[in-house]
C-alpha cells in the first residue's frame, strides 16, 4: 500500500500541529483508509488489531467534527462524543490521546471508570465536557444516578468490542445504546468478528465503510515462540532462572489468577527481583503506579492477569511469559501480541506443566504450528504417576522392572530479541 502522510488527509491545522509536535507524520494503513470517510460522517466497521493506530483513526475525525461544529461554547457543554472501552487502562489511554491530539482545541475530555470514587468524576461532569471515554459499568451507574445525559451525542465509538464480549459487557453496551439519539455517527472496532459482534454491528451501523487491516506479517510470524515443559512446583524457579539473563529487558508475565499473580510477585521479590503486579483486586492508584514504574523502566517485570492486561499500551516489550497456559486459545494470541505490536518483534515463552498439555495442544491447533521446545534447562518436566496403594497395584508394581530416575541439567543458551524501531505513526 502506498505510504500516506497525515497532512494529506485534510486534517485541520490545530490537530495537524499537535500530531507534528508529537513526531507523527505518516498515517498507518487503517488511518489512511478510514479517516477520509469518517471526516464526511460515514459509519465505520473496523477489523484491526491493537497497535495499528485505531485510536487516532477515530479520535482525529471526532475532534475535527466537534471543533468545526456549531454551538461549541454556547451554554453548558454537552457530551457530544462517547467512546466505550472494556478496561480502565484502555479508557485512560484513549482519553490521553484525545487530549494530546486536541491540545490546540477548546474541547474538554473526561474518562470515567469503576474501582475509584465517583465524586471527582461527577464534579467534572457537572462543569460540562465535550468528549466522554468510559467503561460500560461506571457509565450505566452514573446514568442511573442522573449525572449523565447522552441525548446530545453525535459520535459513538465501541473500541475492542470483542474484548467487551469476552468480559460479558455487551448487555450493558446495548442498554447504553438505548440512551443515545437515533441520529449519530457510529464506529465499531474489533480485532475479531465473532457472530455476536456482527449482529451488534448490524443493529447500530448504517451503511458503514468496512475496513479490515491485515498486518503485512501476522504477530504469530513475527514473534519468536517457545515452550518449556516444567513441573508446576518448579515454574517460579524456572522464571527466576530466565530473568537472570540481561536480554529479558522488559517482561510481561501472565498469571491465570489474581492470587497466582501475587504469589509470583512475592517469590520474585524474595529472589531479589523488582517486580510489580496489576489485577482486579489492586486499587486504581496501585495499578497506575505499577504501570508507570514498568513503562519508565524502574522495574523490568510486570505480572498481570488477562483482564488487567487488556488495553495496555507498552512499547518495545521484549518478552511475554505465559506462567500458566490460558484456557482459551484466542487468549494466547492476545497475550503474545503484546510483544508484537504494529509489526514489532519479540519473544513469547510458555511454561507448560503435565496437566496443561491438553491446553497446549488446543493452542497449537488454533495457531497451526507446534511450538518449539527448549529442552536445555535445569528444571525439566518429570512425569510421575502415583498409583493408589492397593494390594493389586502393589503386586503389579513389584512385577514391573524399575526405571532409574534421570536428571537433565544444561547451561542456558542466550535467547535473541528483535530490535524495535521508534514509530512515526499516531496510535
Amino acid at each position: 500500500m502506498k505510504q500516506v502522510l497525515l497532512n494529506e488527509l485534510k486534517i485541520i491545522n490545530p490537530i495537524q500541529k499537535a500530531l507534528t509536535a508529537q513526531g507523527y507524520t505518516e498515517a498507518t494503513p487503517i488511518q489512511a483508509e478510514a479517516i477520509p470517510p469518517l471526516l464526511t460522517g460515514r459509519d465505520l466497521l473496523g477489523c484491526a488489531q491493537t497497535g495499528t493506530g485505531k485510536t487516532a483513526t477515530f479520535a482525529i475525525p471526532i475532534l475535527q467534527s466537534l471543533a468545526m461544529g456549531q454551538g461549541l461554547l454556547k451554554g453548558k457543554r454537552q457530551i457530544r462524543a462517547l467512546v466505550l472501552a472494556p478496561t480502565r487502562e484502555l479508557a485512560t489511554q484513549i482519553a490521553e490521546s484525545f487530549t494530546a491530539y486536541g491540545v490546540n482545541l477548546p474541547l474538554r475530555t473526561l474518562v470515567i471508570f469503576g474501582g475509584v470514587g465517583q465524586a471527582p468524576q461527577t464534579r467534572k461532569l457537572e462543569k460540562g465536557i465535550d468528549i466522554l471515554v468510559a467503561t460500560p459499568g461506571r457509565l450505566l451507574d452514573l446514568i442511573n444516578q442522573g449525572f449523565i445525559d447522552l441525548s446530545h451525542v453525535e459520535h459513538f465509538v465501541l473500541d475492542e468490542t470483542d474484548q467487551m464480549l469476552d468480559m460479558g459487557m455487551l448487555h450493558d453496551v446495548k442498554r447504553i445504546i438505548t440512551y443515545l439519539p437515533r441520529e449519530r455517527q457510529n464506529m465499531l472496532f474489533s480485532a475479531t468478528m465473532p457472530v455476536e459482534i456482527e449482529k451488534l454491528a448490524d443493529t447500530i451501523l448504517k451503511e458503514p465503510v468496512k475496513i479490515a487491516i491485515t498486518p503485512e506479517r501476522s504477530p504469530l510470524d513475527i514473534i519468536e515462540q517457545e515452550v518449556y515443559f516444567v513441573d508446576k512446583a518448579n515454574k517460579t524457579a524456572l522464571l527466576t532462572y530466565l530473568l537472570k539473563n540481561s536480554e529479558y529487558d522488559s517482561v510481561l508475565v501472565f498469571s491465570r489468577t489474581k492470587h497466582g499473580a501475587d504469589k509470583i510477585i512475592k517469590e520474585l521479590n524474595k529472589k531479589g527481583f523488582a517486580a510489580v503486579a496489576i489485577h482486579g483486586n489492586k486499587s486504581q492508584a496501585n495499578r497506575e503506579q505499577a504501570l508507570n514504574a514498568f513503562k519508565k523502566r524502574k522495574t523490568r517485570i510486570l505480572v498481570a492477569t488477562d483482564i488487567a492486561a487488556r488495553g495496555l499500551d507498552i512499547q518495545e516489550l521484549s518478552h511475554v511469559i505465559n506462567y500458566n497456559l490460558p484456557e482459551v486459545p484466542e487468549t494466547y494470541i492476545h497475550r503474545i501480541g503484546r510483544t508484537g505490536r504494529a509489526g514489532l518483534g519479540g519473544k513469547a515463552i510458555t511454561f507448560c506443566d503435565f496437566e496443561e498439555k491438553p491446553l497446549l495442544r488446543d493452542i497449537q491447533k488454533r495457531i497451526g504450528k507446534t511450538l518449539p521446545e527448549v529442552k536445555e534447562h535445569p528444571y525439566p518436566l518429570v512425569n510421575i504417576v502415583i498409583e493408589p496403594k492397593t494390594k493389586t497395584s502393589q503386586r503389579a508394581a513389584s512385577s514391573r522392572p524399575q526405571k532409574p530416575a534421570t536428571a537433565r541439567t544444561a547451561a542456558y543458551s542466550k535467547q535473541g530479541v528483535h530490535n524495535s524501531k521508534p514509530t512515526t505513526r499516531p496510535k
